[in-house]
């Protein structure tokens, strides 16, 4: 404990705050002061909520009422508290003012996001093991951004073992509900699921490319499901048309703006869980793999022809999936539709004479794109694929280049 280096710290912090003279590198240091004990007070605070643990069965509500605080704040040291205990390296450091509170938060929310206690366990390791060093040289957003990267590591390391629980927790129901249909549920690991979806959008294609039956409804999301459970009933009947393999697409992005933490960048395999390299090893070879390079809006590299100018309307596979690097689903902000649910919009109208390059598409939902066509929005692209909005009202909303987390 470092009680008399926080006296000291105490006694410094007062002499400058009343002191009107004080330089501003005399603040600058009071300020570090205050950051020092606040440190040694976070700390400190640990250790009494662990013991008082020992003494009764619900310690929250004692560090409330002590603190004046409320029950989740209490909870938070609580957990605060937890995580200091599983690591010491990280209680000395935060006794030593070496690191915030807020590093440690970052830490107990790291823990909390694994899969199990081995993962959990080895993050403890990995923090107690020389990646505490990282903590202590950088921000709470910089110690955010390095846990998560571990995080993603260490749940590809188990990849193999978390991959077969998925595939032995494969399930499909079937039940009968009030008005007499016939529903079907399923649950399947992202590998066999891929190749699932794969098969039955290609289907849905085939079958449905030219024309639609009248008994779509009008809704879009509505229509695409309602096709698609046509297309379904083709496959398990047997009916489905000779044709598209319905092999599955893996577009591999490189973001060279996002490091991956080891010197080089960030590489997203498009899957919805971290698997071994070797497995996408596997799937490569049963899919057709495309790689795009993105970086901050922009796409450096993509298979294929990206600009068509007017000779279509309608965007090539190519454009699909260099656009597909770059956002995950509608470029509206906020919007959580999926990419595979949204249309291509020319930004620059085609019968205004846009181009169908890739600079002048964008994807929208089905929602968000009525609402340019016939509500008045204006969308403007910058350079970096910045995005900006403005609104019959006259109100205007910019955003940043995108990137893959935007929904």
């Amino acid at each position: 404990m470092r009680s008399n280096g926080v006296e000291a710290q105490v006694r410094a912090i007062a002499a400058v705050r009343g002191d009107g003279s004080a330089t501003p590198d005399q603040i600058r240091q009071a300020l570090r002061d205050v950051s020092g004990v606040r440190a040694w007070l976070a700390s400190s605070e640990a250790a009494l909520t662990k013991a008082l643990a020992t003494h009764v069965s619900f310690p929250e509500r004692d560090v409330a009422d002590c603190t004046r605080g409320s029950l989740h704040d209490a909870i938070k040291t609580t957990e605060r508290s937890d995580t200091l205990d599983r690591s010491p390296a990280l209680a000395d450091a935060l006794d030593r003012a070496d690191i915030t509170a807020e590093h440690v938060d970052e830490v107990t929310k790291t823990i909390t996001s694994l899969d199990s206690d081995d993962q959990r366990a080895e993050l403890i390791d990995r923090v107690d093991g020389g990646l505490l060093d990282v903590a202590t040289a950088a921000t709470v957003a910089e110690w955010r951004r390095r846990l998560a990267m571990e995080a993603k590591s260490i749940r590809r390391d188990d990849g193999v073992e978390r991959l077969e629980r998925q595939r032995r927790a494969t399930r499909v129901r079937t039940w009968t509900d009030g008005e007499g249909m016939v529903c079907l549920s399923g649950r399947f690991d992202p590998i066999t699921g891929r190749r699932l979806v794969a098969r039955l959008d290609a289907t849905t294609q085939s079958l449905f490319a030219e024309a639609t039956p009248d008994t779509c409804p009008a809704d879009p999301v509505e229509k695409q499901r309602h096709l698609q459970g046509l297309a379904l009933a083709q496959l398990v009947n047997g009916e489905a048309p000779a044709g598209r393999s319905g092999r599955p697409e893996y577009v591999v992005v490189v973001d060279s703006s996002s490091p991956d933490g080891n010197g080089g960048p960030a590489v997203d395999f498009g899957l919805p869980v971290e698997v071994p390299y070797r497995v996408v090893a596997d799937m490569a070879g049963d899919g057709n793999v495309h790689a795009v390079v993105v970086c901050n809006g922009v796409v450096l590299h993509a298979p294929g022809e990206l600009d068509l100018g007017q000779t279509t309307r309608l965007a090539n596979p190519a454009q699909r999936r260099a656009l597909r690097a770059l956002y995950r689903g509608c470029a509206i902000p906020g919007c959580g539709v999926r990419y595979d649910r949204c249309k291509l919009h020319h930004v620059t109208w085609w019968r205004h004479g846009g181009r169908t390059d890739l600079d002048n598409l964008l994807p929208l939902c089905a929602h968000h794109h009525t609402k340019v066509h016939d509500a008045g929005w204006d969308l403007t692209l910058g350079p970096n694929r910045q995005l900006t909005i403005r609104f019959p009202d006259g109100t205007v909303q910019a955003t940043g280049p995108p990137t893959r987390q935007a929904a």
